[in-house]
């Protein structure tokens, strides 16, 4: 297959899949499911960070340091960009952004399916720079397309779980909860063919794009997953959430290994 058939094909495959397999989940209440995913999820992303993503981001560019140095940009502009969002959906000291899980889908309390939308502008804007991700990946190389776009799916998978919950709060029937997340990850395909398209001339640019990459998947993992964890204190639970960590990035090494990297 040509690079970009490769990156349609991953961009829809990991939109429709994370969509369908978050539905699963969340409208089935599998609560216990979602704290064993979001531990893999960080497992894949901090494997696909640290075994691929990086390594080539450097070899590309021959320049550790300016390498480091937009990883580092990267992640001081998450950080802002998370707190202008946070600053967007709060008005007062408990909101959806800061207690997803607690009023979801209690089927009382709406908001007029105001959150809900703020929420879909916000998830189709990731979806967008998702897609911009897996295009420069695979532009690079193939295998690493494939290892970028196995640790977006993985991550997406119990973001959109929490998703589906604030919709449901937010006044939303589950089909149209379901309908609205499933155009939303659309986005992941407008952004991987223009990512196509506009990387091509700009292949200079590449190694930065996924320092940036990089930087966004170090971020959500540590910033936004792991103190999740955290919550879960028991010693089984801790166990636990080691082995599937372990998992995550287990799997992004055997996937190199096969592909012969």
């Amino acid at each position: 297959m040509s690079v970009l058939s490769w990156i349609i094909v991953a961009s829809l495959f990991g939109g429709v899949l994370s969509v369908a397999a978050a539905a699963l989940f969340a409208l089935n209440a599998r609560t216990q499911w979602i704290g064993m995913l979001v531990s893999y999820a960080i497992g894949a992303l901090l494997g696909a960070v640290f075994l691929d993503i990086l390594p080539e981001a450097i070899e590309q560019a021959g320049n550790t340091t300016a390498v480091s140095g937009a990883v580092l940009v990267g992640i001081l502009l998450f950080f802002t960009l998370e707190k202008v969002l946070i600053w967007r959906h709060c008005h007062h000291d408990h909101c959806e952004a800061h207690e997803p899980h607690e009023h979801a889908g209690n089927g009382h309390d709406h908001d007029h399916g105001r959150s809900g939308t703020m929420l879909i502008i916000g998830d189709t804007f990731h979806n967008f720079v998702d897609g911009i991700i897996i295009a420069a990946a695979f532009m690079v190389d193939v295998h690493l397309g494939i290892v970028t776009s196995l640790a977006i799916i993985a991550h997406e998978i119990p973001q959109e779980v929490g998703d589906f919950l604030i919709l449901l709060h937010s006044g939303y029937s589950k089909l149209r909860a379901f309908q609205v997340n499933m155009i939303s990850s659309f986005a992941t395909l407008v952004g991987g063919v223009l990512a196509y398209y506009a990387l091509q001339g700009l292949q200079s640019w590449t190694p930065y794009i996924l320092a940036l990459s990089a930087a966004s998947m170090i971020y959500v993992a540590v910033a936004d997953l792991i103190p999740g964890l955290h919550k879960r204190t028991q010693l089984r639970d801790t166990v636990q959430q080691v082995l599937l960590i372990a998992l995550g990035v287990a799997t992004v090494g055997a996937t190199g290994y096969f592909a012969g990297v």
